[in-house]
Protein backbone atom coordinates (compact mmCIF):
# COMPACT_ATOMS: atom_id res chain seq x y z
CA UNK A 1 0.00 0.00 0.00
CA UNK A 2 1.80 3.57 -1.19
CA UNK A 3 -0.06 6.74 -0.41
CA UNK A 4 1.11 9.85 -1.77
CA UNK A 5 -0.09 13.10 -0.20
CA UNK A 6 -1.32 15.95 -3.40
CA UNK A 7 -3.86 18.84 -2.80
CA UNK A 8 -4.82 19.05 -6.48
CA UNK A 9 -7.65 16.47 -7.44
CA UNK A 10 -6.95 14.69 -11.10
CA UNK A 11 -9.18 16.12 -14.29
CA UNK A 12 -12.19 14.54 -14.78
CA UNK A 13 -13.27 11.48 -13.63
CA UNK A 14 -11.40 8.52 -15.21
CA UNK A 15 -10.88 6.33 -12.39
CA UNK A 16 -12.41 4.95 -9.49
CA UNK A 17 -11.45 6.84 -6.23
CA UNK A 18 -11.72 5.87 -2.58
CA UNK A 19 -14.05 7.54 -0.31
CA UNK A 20 -13.80 7.99 3.09
CA UNK A 21 -16.76 9.48 3.92
CA UNK A 22 -17.77 10.69 7.37
CA UNK A 23 -21.18 11.16 9.44
CA UNK A 24 -19.95 12.50 12.24
CA UNK A 25 -16.93 10.79 13.73
CA UNK A 26 -18.62 7.21 11.94
CA UNK A 27 -17.02 6.30 8.75
CA UNK A 28 -18.85 4.62 5.80
CA UNK A 29 -17.98 1.03 5.00
CA UNK A 30 -18.64 -1.32 2.59
CA UNK A 31 -19.32 -4.57 4.24
CA UNK A 32 -19.18 -8.26 3.50
CA UNK A 33 -19.52 -10.61 6.16
CA UNK A 34 -16.99 -9.41 8.79
CA UNK A 35 -14.63 -8.04 5.53
CA UNK A 36 -14.95 -3.79 5.67
CA UNK A 37 -13.61 -1.99 2.69
CA UNK A 38 -13.61 1.34 1.95
CA UNK A 39 -16.38 2.50 -0.50
CA UNK A 40 -14.78 2.46 -4.14
CA UNK A 41 -15.92 3.71 -7.24
CA UNK A 42 -15.98 6.61 -10.16
CA UNK A 43 -18.11 8.80 -8.15
CA UNK A 44 -20.87 9.05 -5.21
CA UNK A 45 -23.89 9.02 -7.26
CA UNK A 46 -24.94 5.59 -8.15
CA UNK A 47 -24.98 4.91 -3.85
CA UNK A 48 -27.26 7.97 -4.37
CA UNK A 49 -24.72 10.39 -1.62
CA UNK A 50 -24.17 13.45 -2.15
CA UNK A 51 -21.78 15.23 0.90
CA UNK A 52 -21.84 18.38 2.45
CA UNK A 53 -18.09 18.90 1.31
CA UNK A 54 -15.62 16.77 -0.21
CA UNK A 55 -11.89 17.12 0.06
CA UNK A 56 -9.23 15.77 -2.28
CA UNK A 57 -6.74 13.83 -0.02
CA UNK A 58 -3.73 12.51 -2.59
CA UNK A 59 -3.62 8.85 -4.50
CA UNK A 60 -3.66 5.18 -2.91
CA UNK A 61 -1.78 3.20 -5.11
CA UNK A 62 -2.47 5.12 -8.09
CA UNK A 63 -6.25 5.52 -7.52
CA UNK A 64 -7.80 9.11 -5.90
CA UNK A 65 -8.60 9.56 -2.54
CA UNK A 66 -11.55 11.66 -0.96
CA UNK A 67 -12.85 12.58 2.50
CA UNK A 68 -16.53 14.08 2.68
CA UNK A 69 -18.62 14.94 5.51
CA UNK A 70 -22.38 13.33 5.05
CA UNK A 71 -25.43 14.66 6.67
CA UNK A 72 -27.22 13.63 9.86
CA UNK A 73 -30.29 12.11 7.61
CA UNK A 74 -27.91 10.78 4.85
CA UNK A 75 -29.21 7.30 3.66
CA UNK A 76 -26.25 4.06 3.89
CA UNK A 77 -26.55 2.36 1.10
CA UNK A 78 -26.94 -1.64 0.95
CA UNK A 79 -24.48 -2.94 1.90
CA UNK A 80 -22.74 -0.63 4.25
CA UNK A 81 -22.46 0.56 7.47
CA UNK A 82 -21.13 3.14 9.66
CA UNK A 83 -18.67 2.35 12.40
CA UNK A 84 -16.96 4.51 14.62
CA UNK A 85 -13.27 5.08 14.21
CA UNK A 86 -11.81 2.93 17.13
CA UNK A 87 -13.54 0.08 15.82
CA UNK A 88 -11.97 0.51 12.16
CA UNK A 89 -8.14 -0.57 13.29
CA UNK A 90 -9.88 -4.03 13.58
CA UNK A 91 -11.65 -3.99 10.40
CA UNK A 92 -9.49 -2.26 7.99
CA UNK A 93 -5.79 -2.79 9.83
CA UNK A 94 -3.04 -0.11 10.76
CA UNK A 95 -1.82 1.77 7.21
CA UNK A 96 -6.00 2.20 6.54
CA UNK A 97 -6.37 3.84 9.86
CA UNK A 98 -3.86 6.11 9.33
CA UNK A 99 -5.17 7.19 6.49
CA UNK A 100 -8.78 7.23 7.59
CA UNK A 101 -7.56 9.68 10.52
CA UNK A 102 -5.88 11.64 8.03
CA UNK A 103 -8.81 11.75 5.99
CA UNK A 104 -11.40 12.49 9.06
CA UNK A 105 -8.72 15.17 10.41
CA UNK A 106 -8.79 17.33 7.25
CA UNK A 107 -12.75 16.77 6.62
CA UNK A 108 -12.97 18.06 10.53
CA UNK A 109 -10.92 21.10 9.93
CA UNK A 110 -12.35 21.83 6.48
CA UNK A 111 -15.76 21.87 8.26
CA UNK A 112 -14.67 23.93 10.97
CA UNK A 113 -12.96 26.42 9.09
CA UNK A 114 -14.96 27.78 6.47
CA UNK A 115 -15.26 31.27 8.39
CA UNK A 116 -11.65 33.24 9.14
CA UNK A 117 -11.40 33.68 13.01
CA UNK A 118 -10.05 36.91 12.72
CA UNK A 119 -12.26 38.93 10.86
CA UNK A 120 -15.68 36.31 9.73
CA UNK A 121 -15.31 36.68 6.42
CA UNK A 122 -15.67 33.37 4.32
CA UNK A 123 -12.83 31.27 3.86
CA UNK A 124 -11.31 30.00 0.50
CA UNK A 125 -9.59 27.05 0.02
CA UNK A 126 -5.41 27.63 -1.32
CA UNK A 127 -5.10 25.53 -5.22
CA UNK A 128 -0.83 25.62 -3.54
CA UNK A 129 -1.29 23.87 -0.41
CA UNK A 130 -3.63 22.37 2.19
CA UNK A 131 -4.53 25.88 3.65
CA UNK A 132 -7.70 28.00 3.84
CA UNK A 133 -7.11 31.61 3.61
CA UNK A 134 -9.53 34.59 4.48
CA UNK A 135 -9.72 37.17 0.92
CA UNK A 136 -10.34 40.03 3.33
CA UNK A 137 -7.83 40.00 5.59
CA UNK A 138 -5.28 37.42 4.31
CA UNK A 139 -5.17 35.04 7.31
CA UNK A 140 -4.11 31.50 6.66
CA UNK A 141 -5.30 28.80 8.68
CA UNK A 142 -3.62 24.87 8.01
CA UNK A 143 -4.42 21.58 9.54
CA UNK A 144 -4.91 22.32 13.14
CA UNK A 145 -2.48 19.65 14.78
CA UNK A 146 -2.25 19.18 18.83
CA UNK A 147 1.00 17.77 20.28
CA UNK A 148 0.70 15.76 22.90
CA UNK A 149 3.17 13.73 24.97
CA UNK A 150 2.83 10.12 26.39
CA UNK A 151 5.74 8.28 28.69
CA UNK A 152 6.53 4.38 30.35
CA UNK A 153 7.91 5.28 33.44
CA UNK A 154 9.99 2.63 34.40
CA UNK A 155 11.70 1.87 37.90
CA UNK A 156 13.86 -1.59 38.37
CA UNK A 157 11.19 -4.22 36.75
CA UNK A 158 7.83 -2.08 37.16
CA UNK A 159 6.56 0.71 34.72
CA UNK A 160 3.38 3.07 35.98
CA UNK A 161 0.48 2.39 34.65
CA UNK A 162 -2.34 4.48 35.50
CA UNK A 163 -6.55 4.69 35.03
CA UNK A 164 -7.83 8.10 33.51
CA UNK A 165 -10.74 9.13 35.05
CA UNK A 166 -12.24 9.49 31.68
CA UNK A 167 -11.70 5.93 30.70
CA UNK A 168 -15.00 3.88 30.09
CA UNK A 169 -13.42 0.71 31.74
CA UNK A 170 -11.18 -0.37 34.57
CA UNK A 171 -7.91 -0.22 31.20
CA UNK A 172 -4.94 1.02 32.65
CA UNK A 173 -2.71 3.19 30.53
CA UNK A 174 0.86 5.28 30.85
CA UNK A 175 0.79 8.97 31.60
CA UNK A 176 0.04 11.38 28.88
CA UNK A 177 -1.03 14.85 28.02
CA UNK A 178 -1.33 17.62 25.70
CA UNK A 179 2.10 20.33 25.02
CA UNK A 180 1.61 24.16 26.05
CA UNK A 181 2.65 27.21 24.23
CA UNK A 182 6.11 27.21 24.66
CA UNK A 183 7.53 24.18 25.95
CA UNK A 184 9.81 21.36 25.19
CA UNK A 185 8.41 17.81 24.42
CA UNK A 186 10.64 16.74 27.37
CA UNK A 187 9.48 19.51 29.63
CA UNK A 188 5.47 18.47 29.02
CA UNK A 189 6.68 15.20 30.41
CA UNK A 190 8.70 16.07 33.80
CA UNK A 191 5.28 18.49 34.33
CA UNK A 192 2.51 15.72 33.17
CA UNK A 193 3.79 13.76 34.93
CA UNK A 194 4.28 15.37 38.13
CA UNK A 195 0.92 16.82 38.10
CA UNK A 196 -1.06 13.69 37.38
CA UNK A 197 0.89 11.43 39.79
CA UNK A 198 3.19 13.54 41.86
CA UNK A 199 6.78 11.60 40.65
CA UNK A 200 10.04 13.00 38.75
CA UNK A 201 11.60 11.10 36.21
CA UNK A 202 15.04 11.26 34.18
CA UNK A 203 16.65 10.18 31.26
CA UNK A 204 13.94 11.36 29.27
CA UNK A 205 14.30 9.00 25.77
CA UNK A 206 12.35 9.43 22.50
CA UNK A 207 10.67 6.58 21.54
CA UNK A 208 8.36 6.90 18.33
CA UNK A 209 5.27 9.00 17.60
CA UNK A 210 1.63 8.28 16.09
CA UNK A 211 -1.36 10.82 14.72
CA UNK A 212 -4.50 10.27 16.64
CA UNK A 213 -7.13 11.27 15.05
CA UNK A 214 -9.76 11.97 18.55
CA UNK A 215 -9.84 14.65 16.88
CA UNK A 216 -6.41 15.89 15.63
CA UNK A 217 -3.51 14.63 18.27
CA UNK A 218 -0.11 13.94 17.15
CA UNK A 219 1.14 12.06 20.36
CA UNK A 220 4.86 12.18 20.94
CA UNK A 221 6.10 8.72 22.59
CA UNK A 222 9.05 8.81 25.10
CA UNK A 223 10.67 6.39 27.91
CA UNK A 224 11.25 7.97 31.51
CA UNK A 225 13.24 6.27 34.36
CA UNK A 226 11.62 6.96 37.80
CA UNK A 227 13.97 9.77 39.73
CA UNK A 228 11.81 10.16 42.60
CA UNK A 229 8.58 10.96 45.06
CA UNK A 230 5.72 9.05 45.79
CA UNK A 231 2.78 8.44 43.84
CA UNK A 232 0.23 10.96 44.27
CA UNK A 233 -2.64 11.00 41.81
CA UNK A 234 -4.55 14.24 40.94
CA UNK A 235 -7.71 12.68 40.84
CA UNK A 236 -8.84 15.31 38.28
CA UNK A 237 -7.34 13.58 35.53
CA UNK A 238 -6.02 9.92 36.86
CA UNK A 239 -7.62 8.03 39.54
CA UNK A 240 -5.49 5.34 40.31
CA UNK A 241 -1.83 4.70 39.59
CA UNK A 242 0.73 1.67 40.46
CA UNK A 243 3.96 0.36 39.73
CA UNK A 244 2.93 -3.06 37.82
CA UNK A 245 5.62 -6.25 36.70
CA UNK A 246 4.36 -7.90 33.38
CA UNK A 247 2.95 -10.64 35.37
CA UNK A 248 0.80 -7.90 37.18
CA UNK A 249 -0.53 -6.72 34.55
CA UNK A 250 -4.55 -4.73 34.79
CA UNK A 251 -6.41 -4.31 31.55
CA UNK A 252 -4.27 -2.38 29.10
CA UNK A 253 -4.87 -0.88 25.59
CA UNK A 254 -5.15 -2.54 22.87
CA UNK A 255 -2.92 -2.44 19.55
CA UNK A 256 -4.23 0.32 18.05
CA UNK A 257 -2.47 2.95 19.64
CA UNK A 258 1.18 4.05 20.51
CA UNK A 259 0.19 3.35 24.46
CA UNK A 260 -0.30 -0.18 23.48
CA UNK A 261 3.68 -0.13 21.84
CA UNK A 262 5.41 1.89 24.84
CA UNK A 263 3.70 -1.60 27.07
CA UNK A 264 4.84 -3.69 24.69
CA UNK A 265 8.51 -2.18 24.30
CA UNK A 266 8.36 -2.51 28.62
CA UNK A 267 7.08 -6.21 28.39
CA UNK A 268 10.26 -7.10 26.12
CA UNK A 269 12.55 -5.51 27.83
CA UNK A 270 11.48 -6.66 31.48
CA UNK A 271 9.86 -10.58 31.05
CA UNK A 272 8.09 -11.44 33.96
CA UNK A 273 10.36 -14.40 35.83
Amino acid sequence: MQFIPEITPPPGATKAAFWFLFQGDRLLLQMEQDKAEIPFAPDLRSWGLEPLRQQYLGRLDGYPCYSGELSTGSHVPPGMALHGLRRVYGLLGEDMFVLTGRALQIAAWDRTHQYCGQCGSPTITKSDERAKVCPKCGLINFPRISPAVIVAIVKDDRILLARGTRFPTEMYSVIAGFVEAGETFEACVRREVKEEVGIDVKNITYFGSQPWPFPNSLMVGFTAEYAGGDITVDKTEIAAADWYRLDEFPPIPDKISIARRLIDWFASRYPSN
